[in-house]
């Protein structure tokens, strides 16, 4: 059996300053790179950067060579690491990301990006259905505040929400101390 990393989104407008900034993006972004740093020292040539490009410029971020779009610098891809680029908040819809991982072996995936709520929570439920063992990182995962019909929550009860949901019946979770002790 061989595992994947598979990095969604971890770009720089969800950053200070960026145009679509998260709650807490650098501690899920350094919990992100000891993951990445674990599978480089591992030798595991199955790690995937997934990169959101915005295919429709009202999305208002991720836009086509911008800065904001660029992967961020803590878990920069290597010239031998896989890089999917997407438009969708599922890394599977419409890319090679499968197939890639199928011809490469894989039947577990390790995720770990941004944001928990859509192309995480997106990202997680496809490689489950596709029939991936699944691992969601949660502390390597930011989100942001959320509104509905005049309420806000808070960030870290949409993070909560979604990952507690997957993590009811869907996918393993763990915190990055838990994976890095048991890996």
């Amino acid at each position: 059996m061989s595992t994947a990393l598979i990095i969604v989104d971890i770009q720089n407008d969800y950053f200070q300053n960026g145009r679509m900034e998260l709650v807490n993006p650098d501690q899920a972004a350094a919990n992100a790179a000891k993951v990445l740093e674990h599978f480089r020292k591992n030798k595991n040539e199955n790690i995937f950067h997934v990169q959101h490009i915005a295919a429709d410029p009202s999305l208002g971020f991720f836009l086509p060579d911008t800065e904001g779009a660029e992967i961020h610098e803590t878990v920069q891809p290597l010239e031998n690491e896989h890089l999917i680029v997407k438009n969708f908040p599922n890394s599977y819809l419409k890319t090679d990301l499968e197939s890639k991982l199928r011809e490469n072996g894989v039947t577990k995936v390790v995720v770990v990006g941004m944001m928990t709520h859509m192309c995480i929570d997106a990202t997680v439920r496809a490689s489950v259905d596709l029939g991936f063992e699944t691992t969601l990182i949660e502390d390597a995962c930011a989100t942001r505040d959320m509104a509905y019909e005049g309420k806000t929550v808070p960030a870290e009860q949409v993070h909560v929400a979604f990952v507690s949901a997957v993590g009811s019946m869907y996918c393993d979770v763990k915190s990055t101390a838990d994976f890095l002790q048991q890996n």
